[in-house]
């Protein structure tokens, strides 16, 4: 009895101590939620947690003085595509790289991981380079391109198709089965853990990305999301004050497709994250 009563203490000590740290990561959500519906004079004023009132003028002013949902439908076209490549490309890799046997297999894969060590800012110089001289600069390609192939991706692949019973693959090649039908209906189903973290994770970062964005893009119709967003803090003119409430607005506009993305698949991201950490 003393023995549940003292686990049973601990883990009303663990859940508190877990809501109220959650309750502290919301806090600077809630407020930016909150001051969306604020006036800017508002915003900085203290003590003024909750709007006054419930104005959505913000948001109206979100989409007349700014191509606001070109960039929303720019951010979604090249995080949609980037993510769907990057999952193709990075379980076929991954799943040849665990399953077939060719010349070189362990140097080109320890050099793919190798390539992880590499920090991106170095790499947009000369990524630049190629873009521009391909005229691929202001477009979705440029965007997209880079990040269809991601070597952590790939490497994460390669551990789930591992997985993926040899003598399961032996019988289906018995039965006829082609290595297409084989990845499909053997070793997709067994990487779905896999493909969604890797998929949340892929999509958060090119929702997100600011860096090859701001240096790919120039033109302002053809701006992300998180480019946009700074333009409209840096672009107003000498002694006007910055539009706070439509960037607030604008910033929880943004959270939305993320949090559902993840409230949607995040059963398989969860097994993803935790598979292999018990032993069966």
């Amino acid at each position: 009895m003393r023995k549940k009563k003292r686990l049973s203490a601990g883990a009303c000590v663990m859940n508190l101590t877990v809501w109220v740290g959650g309750l502290f990561m919301l806090l600077p959500f809630i407020w930016m939620v909150s001051s969306s519906f604020k006036t800017t004079e508002e915003i900085f004023q203290p003590a003024t947690f909750l709007p006054k009132s419930l104005d959505v003028g913000n948001y109206a002013r979100l989409f007349s003085n700014w191509p606001f949902s070109r960039w929303i439908l720019n951010s979604l076209v090249v995080a949609l595509l980037t993510t769907a490549f990057a999952l193709i490309i990075t379980s076929l890799a991954g799943y040849a790289f665990a399953k077939f046997r060719f010349k070189g297999r362990g140097r080109l894969f320890t050099i793919l991981l190798s390539s992880t060590m590499i920090p991106f800012p170095i790499l947009v110089v000369p990524l630049f380079v190629i873009t521009s001289r391909m005229g691929m600069t202001n477009s979705i390609i440029a965007l997209v391109l880079p990040f269809i192939a991601p070597p952590i991706g790939i490497f994460l692949m390669n551990q789930y198709a591992s997985y993926v019973p040899g003598a399961l693959l032996d019988a289906a090649k018995i039965d006829g089965a082609g290595d297409v039908r084989i990845f499909v209906q053997i070793a997709l189903p067994i990487m779905v853990p896999a493909l969604a973290s890797l998929g949340i994770i892929t999509f958060i970062n090119s929702w997100n990305n600011f860096l090859w964005p701001l240096i790919a893009i120039r033109q302002e119709l053809s701006m992300t999301l998180p480019i946009g967003m700074a333009n409209m803090l840096t672009g107003v003119s000498a002694g006007s004050a910055p539009p706070y409430g439509p960037a607030m607005a604008a910033s929880t506009l943004v959270c939305i497709p993320t949090v559902a993305i993840f409230l949607a698949v995040q059963k398989y991201y969860i097994n993803g994250l935790t598979a292999g950490a018990v032993k069966q």
